[in-house]
């Protein structure tokens, strides 16, 4: 294998496991600034392309854009969401997908045919609840 593919290769891996080994929901830039350090010649285009792919063929999942940045899932796992209203978190939340079967009933209401369902709460973190009890809500402090 040419020296350029293997490394190329290894810069790929490193992208997926750095996204694989966080639950914070990272930007590219996130990945980026990580990865940087071990692979002087990575570069942002890189880690988007490669996150793209990922993307593409199901080893990642792109939550959208939140405040302004994509953010990624490399747990593929069937799982919803919570982001913070407060702070911007993406908290992962195991419990509150449709039931086995339900996607049936809705494509058969719907006449449409559903093949998935993604769920994404809004609220408040655990660390911004924690804050809010602490320190009482902004409009306590009016």
């Amino acid at each position: 294998m040419p020296r350029g593919r293997e490394n190329f290769s290894r810069k790929r891996e490193a992208i997926l496991c750095a996204l694989r080994d966080t639950d914070a929901h990272p930007t590219a830039e996130w990945v980026y600034r990580r990865l940087k350090p071990l692979y002087p010649d990575l570069s942002l285009g890189t880690v988007y392309r490669n996150l793209g792919r990922f993307t593409e063929t199901g080893q990642a999942a792109s939550l959208g854009v939140i405040g302004g940045h994509e953010r990624f899932d490399g747990d593929t796992s069937p799982h919803a969401h919570l982001i913070c209203e407060s702070c911007g978190a993406v908290v992962d939340v195991f419990d509150a997908l449709p039931e086995d079967g339900e996607l049936e009933s809705i494509s058969e209401r719907s006449g449409c045919r559903v093949e998935s369902a993604s769920v994404t709460f809004r609220g408040l973190c655990r660390d911004c609840l924690d804050k809010e009890e602490k320190f009482g809500t902004s409009e306590d402090n009016l």
